[in-house]
């Protein structure tokens, strides 16, 4: 059996070890936590959070409270709606994002409003030749600020004298909320609100001049923002993971040299000394080559040869190891079957 070349680097040795195992890692893609409708290949992004004329008494006291400063919210709903672009348009589920000029409004841009009439969704999505709605539902900041005081020494032409120094501290929490209107079907395809908490510090000799220095909160908003919208794209995104897996190194004089081989990256004697002792008389030995089988075809990308193994080295050998590992392959196989349904969706209708 031949090991693929381009699978050898994604081992990882845990060397110098004394267990009977030692770790390895490699590399797994996953399905996306939402699939799109085959038919979606573009797709308009627009603003709903613009507060309501009925709303704007309840606005102003919100940002009094949450300590928002000027424009605050909406520079950072921009970078965020920015930000989901830019990261749709690096791949190649869609052919067409586009940001809508369009400003949709609510009631309560601190929480998620009821959904859009289908009658708006239609009317933009035809407008603007989109198979799909992206709408930036919610985008909140909601800050606190605090003190604490600093003993300090003072540089002053009577020499240095005891001072006390104020540090102020602006804890904000950044909250984005998405929908995704499929308007063909009339569905909401995704709802999911995410959030982030950034902290800003500022010291001054009183607590104005603490508060004063607290410069820069505007764009650490905004980075926030933009790295929301990026995020948001992984929902409909195949993503890559790094996975950690156990292999049996010890246990006859070919797991020995296996081990060897294997550090020196000769991975192709390796395998085939482990495939050897698959027929080893002694159970406990036959039941690791066997689970060793296993992670290769893993690593190989043939996961019913590798369940397969693994299930040898259960139900024939009580392998401690491969039942969890069975279960574990079953687990990605069932992935592994959304992600290819996932990734047709991209050549469809093209």
């Amino acid at each position: 059996m031949t090991l693929s070349r381009s699978a050898l680097a994604l081992f990882a040795l845990t060397l110098g070890s004394c267990s009977s195992t030692q770790l390895m890692t490699l590399s797994v893609q996953k399905p996306s936590p939402v699939t799109m409708p085959a038919p979606v290949h573009s797709v308009a992004l627009v603003d709903r959070r613009a507060i309501d004329p009925r709303a704007k008494i309840t606005d102003v006291v919100d940002r009094i409270f949450s300590l928002e400063g000027p424009g605050l919210d909406s520079a950072g709903a921009a970078q965020s709606i920015s930000g989901l672009r830019d990261a749709l348009q690096r791949e190649e589920r869609f052919s067409k994002v586009v940001i809508l000029k369009e400003q949709l409004t609510t009631l309560n841009p601190t929480q998620f409003p009821t959904p859009l009439s289908w009658d708006v969704v239609e009317s933009l999505c035809r407008n603007n030749e989109a198979d799909a709605l992206f709408s930036l539902e919610l985008f909140d900041t909601d800050s606190r600020i605090s003190y604490a005081a600093h003993p300090v020494k003072l540089n002053t032409v009577f020499g240095s004298i005891p001072a006390i120094e104020q540090e102020a501290t602006m804890r904000t929490n950044v909250k984005a909320g998405w929908r995704i209107y499929y308007p063909a079907a009339k569905e909401v395809v995704d709802e999911f609100a995410v959030a982030r908490d950034i902290s800003y510090s500022g010291r001054g000799i009183n607590p104005v001049a603490a508060a004063s220095a607290l410069i820069g909160r505007k764009e650490a908003v905004k980075a926030v923002g933009y790295e929301a919208g990026k995020g948001y794209a992984t929902r409909i995104i195949p993503y890559w993971i790094r996975v950690s897996r156990d292999y049996y190194v010890k246990g006859t004089d070919r797991f020995t040299v296996a081990k060897r081989k294997a550090q020196a990256g000769n991975w192709d004697q390796a395998a085939k000394l482990w495939e050897e002792e698959t027929h080893n008389p002694k159970a406990k030995i036959a039941g690791r080559a066997c689970y060793n089988m296993a992670i290769i075809h893993e690593i190989n990308g043939n996961l019913p040869e590798a369940i397969h193994w693994a299930q040898t080295a259960y139900g024939d050998y009580n392998n401690r190891l491969a039942l969890r590992y069975v279960n574990v392959l079953k687990r990605r196989q069932a992935g592994d079957d959304l992600l290819r349904e996932q990734q047709s969706s991209i050549t469809l209708d093209r």
